[in-house]
């Protein structure tokens, strides 16, 4: 019950009776609820208080639900408004949903779908409040950083990182293209004892092998052509602090030779040169690519692997953390809102619906620049749909009749053609089918019965 405590619900009916039922069954389930006795009085309450959710009839005398849901849609798009209607009632059902509405419900009410159709609303509301939630969920000895995540694959990451930092371990960052390899190696070095030292980062997959190779060690004068002075290289200049090797599964044999040797020895020759130079550095290393699968393979030399791999950290796919994703929107919002000198109060629910819902191959740098785009397209106060990019709005997600075209039906129809589909889709186990529906077996049966 404590869960929905801080999600402040609006009830609105001028059914006096079903109105006190409705506040007391959802206080019941923890939500701080409260009444408006027609579509007037709800109009006043969301511009007088901040509510999460509004529970609204459609048909009531004065002001009708679905002109209460455009006064408040227009005040506050990001709002989630529930819709009661009769059985009857589809045409106003399908005005609500065109309106803006969030969900709608049939009268007689079935409580348990409505009990979770308000938490399905909730998660808008509490992902919204959540935005103004601290950016870094990182231990407390662990400093600030741009690391955003609460998530438990996140936290278990990040404290890992917490207790390697202050060591001279090698730590290996695994993890998709996208992730934020370099942020975490960069929350690493900031945190450990060399924190004062320099942090040097190199792109190994940007480099040929004798450019990476001058790049990282430094040359003689006159070691090939055009080098017309003597180069120190990134190794030398990361003495005494920290090296980050990104893209190191790129590096081709010959080279890992060489990177073998100076993590092995601690030293470096130069390019032409005959010396060799101590160098007083730790080594962060990352890769998008499994590299135990490219010793096998033969790609990568075994001896620097186990050299590299003395800690593995493997950072998530942002699919694999849809709890951050909310976190981040908000965050990267912040951020590209100030840029471009733009006020932007937040996400309606569909548009952060669909963000949740997209699988992101991009992972947080395109999520990133998704909001980016969206900030600048912008041309209100929120963040809709509207200002997607189209393959988060090309069924990417859950859809269970990706593809159909349901113009001229009724949604009644249209419901039932989703739920047999998703029944047929797990194999005629209506129990699982109505956990993934999001709604009782009673609805789901009454459903399919059309």
């Amino acid at each position: 019950m404590t869960q929905n405590a801080r999600i402040k619900l609006l009830v609105v009916d001028d059914d006096g009776s079903h109105r006190r039922t409705l506040i007391a069954l959802s206080s019941e389930w923890g939500y701080a609820a409260s009444g408006a006795e027609s579509g007037e009085a709800a109009i006043a309450a969301c511009k007088a208080e901040p509510f999460d959710l509004v529970l609204m009839d459609v048909r009531m005398t004065g002001v009708s639900g679905i002109e209460a849901l455009k006064e408040i849609k227009a005040y506050n798009p990001a709002i989630p408004i529930l819709i009661m209607t009769a059985y009857s009632g589809v045409d106003d059902a399908v005005a609500a949903i065109k309106s803006g509405a969030y969900d709608y419900l049939t009268k007689p009410l079935d409580f348990d779908e409505l009990k979770l159709t308000l938490e399905r609303a909730a998660d808008h509301a509490s992902l919204r409040n959540e935005n103004e939630a601290p950016r870094s969920m990182l231990p407390p000895e662990f400093g600030r950083s741009e690391i955003i995540g609460q998530s438990p694959a996140m936290r278990r990451i990040l404290d890992m990182a917490a207790s390697v930092a202050s060591s001279e371990v090698t730590v290996l960052i695994g993890g998709e293209s996208g992730t934020g390899k370099e942020l975490l190696a960069k929350l690493i070095h900031a945190n450990s004892k060399r924190r004062a030292g320099p942090y040097v980062a190199v792109n190994c997959a940007a480099l040929t092998e004798t450019l990476l190779e001058s790049e990282l060690f430094g040359h003689e004068r006159g070691a090939f052509t055009g080098a017309e002075k003597r180069r120190e290289g990134r190794f030398l200049a990361a003495s005494g602090g920290t090296i980050f090797l990104d893209e190191i599964g790129e590096m081709l044999l010959p080279m890992q030779a060489k990177l073998l040797r100076a993590i092995q020895e601690r030293e470096i020759q130069r390019v032409g040169g005959d010396r060799a130079i101590k160098v007083d550095i730790r080594i962060l290393a990352a890769t998008n690519k499994n590299l135990r699968e490219e010793v096998e393979k033969g790609n990568f030399r075994q001896d620097l692997y186990y050299r590299l791999n003395v800690v593995s950290l493997e950072l998530p796919a942002l699919r694999e953390r849809v709890e951050d994703i909310p976190l981040l929107a908000a965050h990267f919002l912040r951020q590209h809102a100030a840029k471009n000198e733009k006020t932007v109060k937040g996400f309606t629910p569909g548009a952060m619906d669909r963000m949740v819902k997209y699988p992101w191959p991009g992972n947080v740098r395109e999520l990133e620049n998704t909001v980016e785009r969206a900030v600048v397209l912008l041309m209100g106060e929120y963040i809709s749909e509207r200002e997607l990019p189209p393959n988060l709005l090309d069924g990417e997600g859950d859809g269970a009749a990706r593809g159909m075209n349901f113009a001229g039906m009724t949604l009644e129809e249209i419901e039932k053609i989703i739920v047999t589909q998703t029944v047929e889709n797990v194999g005629g186990n209506k129990s699982e089918a109505a956990r993934r529906l999001g709604i009782t077996r009673k609805t789901l049966a009454s459903k399919m019965q059309g």
